[in-house]
């Protein structure tokens, strides 16, 4: 990894948070073209879909190159089209639903966005209410989903939509792959408080798709749909903590350039930092170690969810702690949408804009993807085997 990286990118790189969202989101698509012709855009993907064929040991050693000399792994999309409902496809779709929809999806000739939580149902996602009734050959869908993530950058979305409304709050669900390029589907952004519009609304009238464009059994969703938040949750368990201890680096940096690192009561908190981000580290390594023995990503994700969640906002709090009064005025660059929802980009500026953007940002970690509330739910039933 190291010699492709060398080969690949300039002599004078310093990471693509030395560049502004403009040449951030330039140079993201550029390199994501770069990673689709070497594999390495997918990378554990198997090399008939375009994938590199690497082991999830080798995922992690490909992440922590990339984050060492800042580049990203993809762009925003990425994560719902390849991580999501990619290997989703993988595991339950049908040969000709893989053969037509993953090409397309490592070209970015399709780029997604996941439809789960709505107005009535987010972190209750069982209590849905959006439906699709087949018509003939097409799948006709009503309703509205929220908090879509990127849905104003996405032409597909994966609708987690009710097929038989007289079934079980878990049964009678369906996993509908969906067109937004149609007159029945209209994107709202939502402005967030650190100035971003990258949550959405996003409404159904009468939109279609196809009546194969099902992944998995017409109402058995459910499973698909867990089978889905698995992938993005054991996956992130693995690669975050190298994002965090190497935002990390910087704050301790920060710290000794300003003598906040002299405080005590400072430095004890950066302690409890690198440790917490050590033991995020080794939940990840634990739960790659089950995946390599053959256990898929199950309810124990819930605990690195939860984890890494939590302590982003402490850190984060720490950094405008470290910052004193220069956490009061919003200066120097502001994070980019290169690495959207975590950490700033590798190579960034100690700028106060940086740390209180990726505060506010972190505000919404212990929602997004489930709730804290709900991952300890997940926890205490599942796992700890406590009643409901």
């Amino acid at each position: 990894m190291r010699e492709f990286l060398a080969a690949e990118l300039p002599a004078d790189w310093r990471g693509v948070g030395a560049l502004d969202a403009e040449a951030a989101d330039a140079f993201a698509e550029r390199w994501r073209v770069t990673l689709f012709e070497h594999g390495f855009l997918a990378p554990s993907w198997p090399s008939e879909y375009g994938g590199a064929g690497l082991t999830p040991l080798e995922q992690v050693v490909l992440a922590e190159e990339f984050a060492r000399v800042g580049v990203p792994t993809g762009i925003q999309n990425d994560v719902f089209s390849i991580v999501m409902i990619g290997n989703t496809l993988l595991h339950w779709g049908t040969e000709e639903q893989k053969q037509h929809f993953l090409p397309r999806i490592l070209s970015g000739e399709d780029r997604w966005c996941q439809g789960y939580s709505e107005p009535g149902a987010g972190s209750d996602l069982a209590g849905l209410s959006t439906r699709a009734e087949l018509d003939g050959d097409e799948w006709i869908i009503n309703g509205q989903k929220i908090w879509t993530s990127s849905g104003h950058l996405a032409n597909w979305i994966f609708v987690l939509a009710r097929t038989d409304p007289d079934a079980p709050a878990h049964s009678g669900i369906s996993l509908l792959l969906v067109p937004m390029d149609q007159p029945g589907v209209e994107v709202r952004p939502i402005r967030n408080m650190s100035g971003d519009s990258d949550f959405n609304e996003v409404f159904f009238t009468d939109a279609r798709c196809p009546r194969e464009n099902v992944v998995g059994e017409v109402n058995g969703g459910w499973k698909v749909a867990m089978t889905l938040l698995g992938y993005e949750r054991g996956e992130a368990a693995a690669t975050l903590p190298i994002m965090f201890r190497t935002e990390l680096d910087r704050l301790f940096a920060l710290a000794r350039e300003n003598g906040a690192a002299e405080d005590p009561v400072l430095r004890d908190r950066l302690a409890d930092a690198y440790v917490g981000v050590e033991v995020m580290r080794f939940l990840g390594m634990s739960s790659l170690a089950r995946f390599l023995e053959g256990h898929p990503p199950g309810p124990d994700a819930a605990v690195s969810k939860l984890y890494w969640s939590e302590y982003h906002q402490k850190v984060t709090e720490l950094a405008l702690d470290v910052l004193d009064v220069e956490s009061l005025v919003v200066q120097g660059r502001r994070p980019t949408n290169v690495t959207m929802f975590q950490t700033d980009d590798v190579g960034a500026p100690n700028d106060s804009a940086s740390w209180i953007t990726t505060a506010m940002i972190s505000r919404s970690g212990t929602i997004y993807a489930g709730t804290s509330e709900i991952q300890k739910t997940i926890i205490g039933e599942k796992l700890l085997g406590l009643p409901k």
